[in-house]
């Protein structure tokens, strides 16, 4: 059963003292890299990093994200732990948001509650997009419980699958509360 489920949008309004965004630090890495060696997380996310074993390779790509000045990058803190990150890029010229929240923090609302308080707190530009395997459900839902559509579908090499799939293409115009 999927617990993300009983995350409705009554509960994006929630403010839980054990959520937090905070700016990334460098001590963050080390738990980003840990958490996204999870074969099943990485399946998930399917475009991942070639080799997400390749430790010098993922500091140096967050070494670029940290020095982007167009994206927006936070650490998610549940209870005082990082439970993973949420960020903007720019993807053929149009902002992207991303998350990883690592295994332990699934299930619980917290990648849906991270979300949206990045996006009304953090990163205010509208229309942003979003892309996610077409398989992964529950990433596909914590998109549409912050207001995302589907504004279409695309196809993408992913690093870990070894093949093309299938992808949906979101697109966020406002928040549910805008």
């Amino acid at each position: 059963m999927n617990k993300s489920q009983n995350c409705d949008a009554s509960a994006l309004s929630e403010s839980p003292a054990n959520l937090h965004l905070r700016e990334v630090i460098e001590a963050d890495l080390p738990v980003f890299f840990a958490q996204q060696l999870d074969a099943d997380a990485v399946h998930m996310a399917a475009f991942t990093a070639k080799d997400p074993a390749d430790e010098a390779a993922f500091l140096a790509h967050w070494r670029r994200i940290l020095a982007n000045p167009t994206g927006s990058v936070r650490t998610i803190l549940c209870d005082g732990q990082v439970a993973g990150h949420v960020l903007r890029y720019e993807e053929d010229g149009k902002p992207e948001v991303s998350y990883w929240l690592g295994r332990t923090f699934w299930g619980r609302c917290i990648a849906t509650r991270a979300l949206a308080r990045f996006l009304a707190e953090v990163e205010a530009t509208r229309p942003i997009y979003a892309r996610v395997a077409k398989d992964n459900l529950g990433s596909r839902r914590v998109l549409e419980k912050c207001g995302f559509v589907i504004i279409g579908a695309d196809k993408g090499f992913a690093n870990a699958r070894g093949a093309e799939i299938e992808e949906w293409l979101l697109k966020l115009d406002r928040m549910r509360n805008e």
